[in-house]
């Protein structure tokens, strides 16, 4: 179930407006009763006054007479006000005193009492009175109710909670109406996003006039539209490239066949024929393996069964290997320097092996491919670089991208399909590593990098392998290929 913002912003209001609405009223609650308990004791203060001065002169039995019938006229009949006098002389006493237990004492002979059996609690003011004349001591208590001021504040009590809940529900209201307003612009928001399809890709949010509460979030969409749509964009050029790639082996195999199959052909000739479909199928088993391997590497996938290795060992052993090439092409082969790292080897030496074929399909007969194996931090750095034609900057951005083809930097479009570049950053990536692309000085050099092991020194190591020899300089040459 989806949750309004407004709905949610516009209560979470009213709740801090109830909060705030009850914290006010308990304060104005105490801040009321305490002035009512002062204003009672103000009140009983001058109750006791006079009563004191009544008292005070009734020295002999008739002015206590009298003194008896002015207190009886001072008490209401309602009983909120009671007054008693006690002394030892039985003559002069006046009602019952209230007792009971008492709540709560103030200085000056003030108390608060609640009457036995319940009832109104009284405040009293309890005065002793020393003898004069003819009057023995007294005591002179003066008890008014608390009734009063209990009903006005239930009253006042009533009257707050009752405000404060229709507070609370007008913020509530109003809340949901300004929130409403206030989440327009996320409105137009959603009403842009809403409005992005595959056939818009290029509209973006118009954050020009967002509330910069909404500008991040909206520069994170546009961002993350741009990643889609370069991405979309990667993905209809690769489908394209691919359909591309297969077509033409795919042509060649049907108008072969078809050749084949229009006369009656002699053995050989059939031969040559499947020898050449042979190849064909070769050429679209590479392109599908090679696109498998980089649809893994797109998953995230790492490279496992690490074994630890010197990397200018492996680099040789793929120099080894590709020997048949070099001499074919008329190119020479140098290695410098070593570091030990745990890498697959299946898969660096085939990283390996793809830079070292793209330098030597870009070589003039008689250059010298020099591979360079170097630390930088936590990266380990193989390098293989060949004197060609400069390359574009432009051009050198995208070398690594799949099926990227440049005229000056890609030839033999039939051996080469397109994927080696991007098989070796499949390969660094898988490794934590990265790639690289430079051309300066007539030099071309192409890079991959992998994660440094924790044992390798970074310190050369010098090591002879496979049609591999090395130098005390740190230099390794093809044997056969070796310049004067």
């Amino acid at each position: 179930m989806n949750r309004s913002i407004a709905r949610r912003l516009a209560s979470m209001f009213a709740l801090v407006a109830l909060f705030v609405f009850t914290l006010v009223g308990s304060g104005l609650f105490l801040v009321l009763r305490t002035q009512l308990e002062h204003h009672l004791r103000e009140s009983l203060d001058d109750r006791a006054q006079i009563a004191r001065m009544i008292v005070y002169h009734a020295v002999t039995p008739e002015k206590w007479r009298m003194a008896r019938e002015k207190l009886t006229d001072m008490t209401p009949q309602d009983g909120s006000t009671v007054y008693s006098v006690s002394s030892t002389d039985p003559y002069f006493h006046y009602s019952k005193p209230v007792e009971g237990s008492v709540v709560k004492r103030w200085p000056g002979g003030y108390a608060r009492v609640t009457p036995p059996g319940g009832g109104q609690d009284m405040l009293t003011a309890t005065v002793t009175m020393p003898a004069y004349a003819g009057r023995p001591e007294v005591q002179l208590q003066v008890a008014a109710s608390y009734s009063p001021n209990v009903g006005t504040m239930r009253v006042f009590g009533l009257a707050l909670a009752a405000l404060s809940a229709l507070g609370s529900f007008a913020v509530l209201l109003l809340s949901y109406s300004v929130t409403r307003l206030g989440l327009a612009p996320l409105t137009r928001l959603t009403k842009d996003a809403s409005a992005v399809s595959p056939n818009n890709r290029s509209q973006r949010l118009n954050t020009a006039s967002l509330p910069f509460e909404l500008n991040d979030l909206a520069n994170s969409f546009n961002g993350a539209l741009e990643r889609l749509d370069g991405a979309y964009g990667r993905l209809e050029s690769f489908n394209a490239d691919v359909a591309h790639e297969l077509r033409t082996p795919v042509t060649i195999l049907i108008g072969q066949t078809e050749v084949a199959l229009t006369r009656n052909r002699s053995v050989d000739d059939l031969r040559h024929t499947l020898q050449s479909n042979l190849e064909e199928f070769e050429r679209m088993r590479a392109i599908i393996n090679d696109m498998l391997f980089l649809a893994r590497a797109d998953q995230g996938e790492r490279a496992t069964g690490l074994v630890e290795l010197s990397l200018a060992a492996e680099v040789a052993h793929t120099l080894e290997f590709l020997e048949i090439l070099l001499e074919e092409a008329r190119v020479h082969a140098q290695l410098r320097g070593d570091a030990v790292a745990r890498v697959n080897r299946s898969l660096f030496g085939r990283a390996c092996a793809n830079l070292l074929m793209n330098a030597i399909q870009h070589c003039a007969p008689g250059a010298v491919i020099t591979v360079t194996i170097t630390r930088d931090e936590d990266q380990l750095r193989v390098a293989v670089a060949n004197p060609g034609e400069p390359i574009e900057p432009a051009v050198l951005e995208h070398l690594f991208d799949r099926f990227y083809r440049a005229e000056v930097s890609r030839t033999n479009s039939r051996e080469n399909h397109g994927l080696g570049l991007a098989i070796v950053k499949a390969i660094a990536e898988m490794h934590r590593g990265t790639v690289s692309a430079e051309s300066t000085n007539g030099i071309n050099t192409f890079a991959f990098s992998i994660a440094a092991s924790r044992v390798d020194s970074g310190m050369p190591v010098a090591h002879s392998s496979a049609g591999v020899t090395a130098d005390s300089g740190g230099y390794s040459s093809l044997a056969k290929g070796k310049s004067a």
